[in-house]
């Protein structure tokens, strides 16, 4: 289904591809797309901002990846950062703040074509490689975490950072991460901590290891082999994982489905791992009290559905959330004018009300993202 979602977005678009080697055109450069042998390369090329995805971006990946689908000389595909800092640093928060202050819609513009991309390549029909090397936030997640061939090195540094600028984990991560062992997926989007590659592996959000000097080599090898071979060539054991190592006492402290005594829970915890609980209590009342409360609350709602039905809920949070007072104070503490000193509304856990909560799952009045078939097929018999 993510393919036909897909091709509903792109059409219009004229079918085919370039012969090997050759450069297709990208939204402005920033995003770049050529075929080497039967390797079909994505290079996100931006980066001076660690390539942060555009609508432009999301939206020319979205074109191509649905033509090469159905393009037969196409065996694999492969998504990669240029320069050294990463793979893709999130979304462009700039660019979504400006137009938060316009009161535009490009932001739930950007969003849709986002989550259809992410929604594509879960449902691929070629092996989507993804080098998560070095930093993959955010939307770098959505565009690696949901493919099947996943790839970290000992330079990756992921996770959802998102309540810290006021914000939850969307472009899927709130099912990713509600499928981590126990409740280490929780830890990870209430903290918004930046993760290593073992901890991805842990996690499952990645499947392999290699070292980062390695994939040059490895890319070379996908452009004639088949990608499982050529992966399993390259793939290493991975570092323990530090996460992995915490698992009883985060499990311990974040079962609940209530905040406060989340953070109750982490503050009394005593013994060896009582300061590594008390850092994370501390790092949890940083953020914005509301983002805490609906990722937390996001998470529990996202258990048994699929990510059609994630991201359409995901969608809903984030276009309340743009009309809310946190996000846009969060991106301008952190990011425009950095005092990072965010002044949120309300300014602590028990402020947030369970209705204040509820508020943001609240339908959007014609509005929806329509990803899964049930919501798609309502939407074709009111036609």
């Amino acid at each position: 289904m993510g393919a036909e979602v897909a091709r509903e977005a792109a059409s219009g678009a004229a079918a085919g591809g370039a012969a090997a080697g050759e450069r297709l055109p990208g939204e402005a450069e920033e995003v770049l797309f050529e075929r080497r042998g039967s390797l079909g390369v994505v290079t996100l090329n931006r980066p001076a901002a660690v390539n942060a995805l555009t609508a432009g971006m999301a939206a020319a990946m979205l074109e191509q990846l649905t033509l090469w689908a159905d393009d037969d000389a196409i065996a694999t595909v492969l998504v990669r950062g240029a320069g050294d800092r990463g793979l893709c640093a999130g979304g462009d928060i700039v660019a979504i703040y400006r137009d938060m202050l316009d009161g535009g819609d490009a932001t739930a513009d950007f969003w849709a074509d986002e989550y259809r991309l992410n929604l594509l390549i879960s449902e691929y029909p070629k092996p989507y490689v993804a080098f998560m090397d070095g930093l993959v936030l955010g939307g770098g997640v959505g565009i690696s975490a949901h493919g099947s061939v996943r790839i970290v090195t000992d330079r990756t540094r992921t996770g959802m950072p998102e309540t810290t600028i006021g914000f939850v984990p969307d472009v899927g991560g709130t099912l990713l991460l509600s499928g981590s062992p126990g409740e280490t997926g929780t830890h990870a989007a209430l903290t918004g901590a930046h993760l290593s590659g073992a901890d991805a592996l842990f996690l499952g959000l990645a499947d392999s290891f290699v070292p980062s000097d390695r994939l040059p080599e490895l890319a070379a090898a996908l452009e004639t082999e088949a990608a499982g071979a050529a992966v399993a060539r390259f793939t290493e054991p991975a570092p323990a994982s530090v996460l992995a190592a915490q698992q009883e006492w985060i499990d311990a402290c974040y079962s609940s489905d209530d905040a406060e005594e989340i953070l109750s829970r982490l503050r009394a915890l005593g013994g060896e791992a009582g300061g590594e609980a008390a850092a994370a209590a501390d790092t949890i009342e940083a953020k914005s009290p509301t983002a805490v409360k609906v990722a937390l609350e996001s998470l529990r709602r996202v258990r048994g559905l699929g990510l059609a039905q994630a991201l359409e809920q995901e969608y809903r949070v984030g276009l309340h959330f743009l009309a809310g007072p946190d996000f846009r104070e969060g991106i301008r503490a952190q990011v425009v004018d950095k005092d990072r000193n965010p002044r949120w509304k309300p300014a602590t856990l028990a402020e947030v009300t369970p209705a204040d909560v509820a508020a943001y799952f609240a339908p959007l009045d014609g509005r929806e993202l329509k990803l899964s078939p049930q919501e798609r097929n309502k939407e074709k018999n009111n036609v």
